[in-house]
Parts: structure tokens; C-alpha cells; sequence
């Protein structure tokens, strides 16, 4: 995280049990809350194997003693997804819940696809993916993380007057740190670059954490193309594959056209909760 810490004012916290390393989290303050995190999509304590519901409620009571010690008043908590999880790890929603009597405060919902269980293109999106081949695009996988950064940049200042959360920059080094961790695919007209997703893979999930089109690109079926290669043509051993959330910016309203493509493409919900709790 340390890439945009000038953006946070860092307050990560270990916690030990019995002199070993027991859980992480990730976390930032700000004024007497903590965040955790608020530079990440999801946070939460991470944990091992050797978990449990009791050693949990454990860890969230000592961590609220510790933090109420340094003078804080409230905890904005973002669990991890369960897609996410390498093995069943809830007990933190267990122990937020008897512990803290933390309440939900947004929700959002992300279009996730089982691999093992992958439903059929909708015809909208079959219809793209025919017009796609028809006009002669590839997809590949690419380094020429700049010309899609051009893509992305022009799509969102067109559309909602926004730009990227990350910088190119940034997401150089990033690519660069994690090189089998984050990964650019691309679509093709000739040479020329039409569209293109940047995926970020854990052990469990390959998220896309961007997805953009050219204009040229949206009306050949780029996207369609892309993503039928990812998702029946290319051979991730992770069971999921989620799209991300369709949230419009501050807010819990669904992007309608958004979720409606990535639905399209098979994904059903999984929510990405926020909790919060005094101190």
C-alpha cells in the first residue's frame, strides 16, 4: 500500500496472541475514527488457518481496548468478500456482530462468475462477440499498459467527468512489484488498440479492476470478445471471476448499463459490506 501512502495517515495494526503473530489489519485514521482501509476496496483482519470464533472475538476485543487506549471513538470496517477467502474465515462478521454491535452501513454488489459453473452469454453479448470476429479483432495479453491507459482515461472523462483512481504511474510500479499478480489483456483492430481490461489475480479471484473501451472498440464488441476469451478461452485455476462493483460514484445506486453488461456475461451478486461500531 505503500505507493499512495502520502494519501493516509497509516495506523496498520498486528495483532499477537500468546507471543505470535496472530491477525493484520490493514487501517488508516482519520479525526477519532479508524479506517480499514480506506485506500483498499476491501480490508478486514487477515487471518490464518489456525482461526477460530473464540480466538477472533479474542483479537476484536483487544483491538478495541488498544484503540479506545489511543483515544479513538469509531471503527468503519470493510470485511473481506468470502470469494476472496482461501478457506471459510467469517468469524471477524461473528465477532464485529457479539462483540461491538457493529451495524451495516453500505453495501454494495459486485457480478461475480463461478468458473465451474459459468452460465451462457447473454444474446446481447453473444451478438457482440459475432460482430467482433466478423470485423477481425484479437485479444492478447499486453505490456502497453500506456496506450490503455488512453483508452480508460478518454472513456471516463467522456462519460463521468472522472479519471482513474490510480495514476499510470502508479499502476507501472504496481505492474512492475506484482508482475503474475496484475495483468493487462487487450483487443486489437489490426495494431491498433481498441479496448482492454487490467486484472488483478489472488489465489481465489481475477478481478477486473479496469474495463474500457475506445469508441470504435465499444461498437465492434470489444468488450464482448475480451471478456469471452477470459472467461471460456483462458485457463485461470482461481474459481472466480468478478467484474467488480456497479455502484454509480457515492452511492449505493447500481449503474444500471454497467451491471446489465456484466450481468450479460453471467455474473451474479456479491456484496462488499461496510460495518461501523463505537468505542
Amino acid at each position: 500500500m505503500d505507493y499512495h501512502a502520502d494519501r493516509f495517515d497509516d495506523h496498520s495494526l498486528m495483532l499477537y496472541r500468546n507471543g505470535r503473530l496472530f491477525a493484520l489489519l490493514p487501517a488508516n485514521e482519520r479525526g477519532d475514527t479508524i479506517y480499514s482501509h480506506q485506500g483498499l476496496t476491501y480490508g478486514g483482519l487477515v487471518t490464518d488457518k489456525k482461526a477460530v470464533a473464540s480466538t477472533v472475538c479474542e483479537a476484536v476485543d483487544a483491538l478495541n481496548g488498544t484503540l479506545r487506549h489511543e483515544g479513538f471513538r469509531r471503527v468503519i470496517y470493510k470485511p473481506l468478500p468470502w470469494i476472496y477467502q482461501q478457506m471459510p474465515a467469517e468469524e471477524d462478521l461473528y465477532a464485529i456482530f457479539v462483540k461491538c454491535n457493529a451495524r451495516l452501513i453500505e453495501r454494495d454488489v459486485s457480478s461475480t462468475i463461478c468458473l465451474s459453473r459459468r452460465l451462457r452469454f447473454e444474446e446481447s453479448r453473444r451478438s457482440g462477440i459475432r460482430k467482433a470476429l466478423r470485423q477481425g479483432l484479437t485479444v492478447c495479453e499486453s505490456k502497453d499498459l500506456n496506450a490503455f491507459w488512453d483508452i480508460l482515461m478518454d472513456n471516463l472523462a467522456r462519460q463521468y467527468k472522472a479519471s482513474p483512481v490510480h495514476s499510470v504511474d502508479e499502476m507501472h510500479l504496481l505492474m512492475r512489484r506484482f508482475p503474475d499478480n496484475i495483468r493487462l489483456f487487450m483487443v486489437y483492430d489490426d495494431q491498433h488498440a481498441v479496448a482492454g481490461t487490467l486484472l488483478y489475480i489472488t489465489p481465489q479471484v481475477v478481478h477486473t479492476q479496469y474495463i474500457s473501451a475506445s469508441p470504435k472498440g465499444k461498437s465492434l464488441g470489444a468488450l464482448d470478445l475480451l471478456f469471452d476469451q477470459l472467461i471460456n478461452g483462458q485457463k485461470f485455476s482461481q474459481p472466480y471471476f468478478d467484474f467488480g462493483t456497479s455502484a454509480l460514484a457515492d452511492t449505493c445506486e447500481i449503474n444500471k448499463s454497467l451491471i446489465f453488461q456484466k450481468q450479460g456475461f453471467g455474473g451474479r451478486g456479491v456484496c462488499y459490506d461496510w460495518y461501523e461500531w463505537t468505542l
